[in-house]
């Protein structure tokens, strides 16, 4: 009887430890801290709330549990002065607010903003989330689950406007498991793409990518891809990327293993003395389209069917070539673009020195 006691006394705590374990133990590879960014720049929702963050002066990429699982309506946005509104949340004035990133949780449909309080290298990194009512509210990482990621190689940091540390991360995915972060390395050829499997255990070295540069008349490997997205062109996996000046390249998912050097193809030349911020695809009444938000040329709408069919760009461009667009006329400002639900897009725009954030149908 005693030994029978001792037995079930064995049991019951052996149960309680691994209970105790398993509420203590990291999901995802996420454990509870402070996420210390140093800066805030390009979002990526993964699974789960999941939200991946750039901070390119620490060279990291930080993973946050949001805990915003709750399914939300894709109502309709309209919130105006997002940077004054942010502004009177951290004590300062409006033009010392830079809204970095917009991205919609496609599970709640909240709205989550990296913004830097100052500018420069010191500026202090926000993360902010927003609903459909216009209620904002600063989010601290004091106290949360999160995962970071160390970039290797990344380009050292130089005092200056132009610091090519802050490139190290321009544009960050989440696609089947893995997270795709595009920016520079210190290599020779720095233009970089990276595949890092999340949970998150290391980043490997990446592939290096050239390109043909139409209006440069030159092939290039040091140009950092500005924006991009995933697609599918027949049955392969493509990142479709756009740089400054504006070639639009599409770059084979399965190249991009550690150490590859990687020839994108450039399928269109979209114009020169030009910057992309941020691009879409998305389907409408059975065809499917881009739309790519531009410093100096407006936002851009193009088809994406039967992108394998047009033929490389080799050879010095005047000016446009290849995949052809149209600039929408109605769309002034936007400084960031993201897609909403099915029939909506989210913009941040300009109108003066207001930044409004609102939702437009797809165009």
């Amino acid at each position: 009887m005693l030994r029978s006691r001792f037995l079930w006394f064995g049991l019951v705590t052996a149960l309680l430890i691994v209970t105790v374990l398993a509420f203590a133990a990291p999901t995802n590879g996420l454990s509870m801290g402070k996420a210390d960014l140093k800066s805030a720049g390009p979002l990526a929702f993964g699974p789960d709330g999941i939200l991946f963050i750039r901070d390119s002066v620490q060279a990291s990429i930080f993973a946050i549990d949001t805990e915003d699982n709750k399914a939300g309506a894709a109502k309709e946005v309209d919130i105006k002065g997002l940077n004054e509104k942010i502004a009177a949340l951290v004590g300062t004035s409006a033009d010392q607010i830079m809204v970095n990133d917009v991205k919609v949780n496609p599970a709640s449909k909240n709205i989550y903003v990296s913004a830097s309080r100052g500018k420069g290298p010191d500026a202090a990194p926000l993360l902010l989330k927003a609903d459909a009512e216009g209620k904002i509210e600063l989010l601290s990482l004091d106290h949360v689950k999160f995962a970071s990621v160390a970039i290797p190689d990344p380009p050292e940091s130089k005092a200056g406007p132009r610091n090519p540390r802050m490139d190290t991360i321009t544009q960050v995915a989440y696609v089947g498991g893995n997270v795709l972060v595009a920016g520079l390395s210190n290599e020779e050829f720095s233009s970089n793409l990276r595949t890092i499997p999340f949970p998150f255990r290391n980043a490997s070295k990446g592939a290096s990518i050239e390109i043909f540069h139409g209006s440069h008349k030159r092939y290039e490997t040091n140009s950092p891809i500005r924006t991009f997205v995933p697609y599918k062109i027949g049955n392969q996996d493509f990142i479709l990327a756009a740089y400054t000046c504006t070639p639009l390249v599409k770059i084979p998912l399965s190249e991009l293993k550690p150490g590859n050097k990687v020839k994108g193809t450039t399928i269109a030349e979209l114009g020169f003395g030009n910057r992309p911020l941020d691009m879409v695809t998305y389907r409408k009444d059975g065809h499917d389209f881009l739309l790519m938000a531009n410093s100096s040329r407006g936002v851009m709408k193009m088809s994406t069917e039967h992108l394998e069919k047009f033929e490389p760009i080799t050879t010095p461009v005047a000016e446009t070539a290849g995949v052809p667009y149209e600039t929408l006329k109605d769309l002034k400002g936007v400084q960031h673009l993201e897609k909403f639900d099915d029939s909506k897009a989210l913009i941040l725009a300009s109108a003066g020195s207001s930044m409004d954030l609102k939702t437009i149908p797809l165009p």
